[in-house]
């Protein structure tokens, strides 16, 4: 896993998430560590949201920021047959591999549902999920994201350990 992939303010994301759920995924924590809260306190949306939008060139050496870019944040999906069964493929646009909008799940999650409506059913959208808080983070560059119907529905923490693929390796 290349840690220099992860921007800074998906870094605290991870280094978040990994907290809540008790330093639970290997490759989790092998981005983000564990065993010190030293991220300080959890952010409100409003303090994400003024960081996230924050003009990064204002300063000689300020922290980089990634803003809250405009949707679509999918460009197209495509349904294809995998050694696990039919597997939607996400490919999300540059805005939905960069953006730090808060709401920008459920508009990707909305904008994937108009173009598949049926890939609502159990488990997608936590799959999804994952690939959104993950995926993105950890290899920004993978040309799709990849949600399977057949797979179970697991915990979040087991969603995590499986690296966003409960029930059988990534195809």
């Amino acid at each position: 896993m290349n840690v220099d992939l992860i921007r800074p303010s998906r870094a605290r994301r991870v280094v978040r998430m990994v907290g809540a759920i008790g330093c639970v995924a290997a490759t989790i924590v092998a981005v983000a560590g564990c065993g010190s809260s030293g991220d300080g306190p959890a952010e409100s949306p409003d303090d994400a949201l003024a960081a996230s939008t924050s003009d990064s060139t204002s300063a000689p050496g300020a922290a980089v920021t990634t803003p809250v870019l405009p949707p679509p944040y999918v460009d197209h999906v495509d349904w294809v047959q995998t050694d696990v069964g039919a597997s939607l493929q996400i490919h999300p646009t540059s805005s939905g591999r960069r953006t730090d909008n808060p709401r920008g799940a459920d508009i990707a999650w909305s904008e994937v549902l108009a173009m598949a409506p049926d890939a609502e059913t159990p488990g997608m959208r936590a799959q999804f999920d994952c690939h959104w808080n993950f995926a993105r983070a950890v290899e920004p560059d993978k040309p799709s994201w990849n949600i399977e119907p057949s797979r179970p529905v697991v915990t979040e923490q087991v969603m995590i350990e499986t690296r966003c693929n409960p029930g059988a390796p990534e195809e």
